[in-house]
């Protein structure tokens, strides 16, 4: 059990994890911006979005059509484009750096959208659905032939390993921070540029136009920069 189902589950929600796409940098963006424990509502957006997405691509489709992948790539890239615009926003005018300042019920208005973000992002993202439906779903059907023990198992050890290295990526940059404003600013600025990539990325490939990709970024990244130039004359 623990070679054929808990070693892959670890490795899989490890590899989730860590390597670096749009959910991730929407979790740093918003620990650095509205806190921790906003940061945290992302980090339950998949719990709640991938019950259905299982359900979809494990036992009824096994695959997702090429053309539904292409719509959910270019809604996902609108909407992380349509994030990074907003954070961009949030850098110009300091808010990021003014999180004590906020009311109650403006934190509270913030955080329900926030989680909102999440659970869209993770249903217009194609990761999802790929991944259920090529790696982790055959899996989880081979635990499920064995026992229904089994696929529990695997299912907890994938969700403990995904979710608390997503916890772990807000802890960091919670630390982070607290350094001085200016080094804030940057790693802000970073996250934007990855959303900007991300969705840019999401849209130029379901296009078949991936080779515009780079030049589509750089005049985004242009753009900021110039916006940023002016802002600070």
């Amino acid at each position: 059990m623990i070679s054929q189902f808990i070693l892959p589950a670890f490795s899989f929600g490890l590899s989730a994890a860590v390597i670096p796409g749009p959910l991730i940098a929407y979790l740093v963006n918003t620990t650095l911006t509205q806190g921790w424990r906003a940061a945290l509502l992302v980090v339950l957006a998949p719990l709640i979005t991938d019950a259905p997405i299982i359900l979809l691509m494990t036992f009824l489709l096994g695959q997702m059509p090429d053309e539904a992948l292409k719509l959910i790539q270019i809604g996902g890239g609108g909407l992380l484009l349509a994030i990074a615009w907003r954070a961009r926003d949030q850098y110009q005018s300091g808010a990021a750096m003014n999180l004590a300042a906020d009311t109650a019920s403006r934190r509270a208005r913030s955080r329900r959208r926030v989680l909102m973000t999440g659970i869209a992002m993770n249903f217009l993202s194609p990761g999802p659905y790929l991944f259920w439906g090529s790696v982790n779903g055959p899996l989880l059907v081979r635990a499920i032939d064995v026992s229904a023990w089994h696929a529990l198992a695997f299912l907890l050890v994938f969700y403990a390993t995904f979710l608390c290295g997503l916890c772990v990526w807000v802890l960091l940059f919670h630390h982070v921070g607290r350094v001085k404003v200016a080094s804030l600013r940057l790693v802000i600025l970073a996250t934007i540029l990855l959303l900007l990539w991300f969705g840019i990325g999401l849209i130029t490939e379901a296009l078949a136009l991936t080779a515009y990709h780079l030049p589509v970024f750089l005049a985004g990244f242009l753009v900021l920069v110039s916006r940023e130039v002016w802002n600070r004359r």
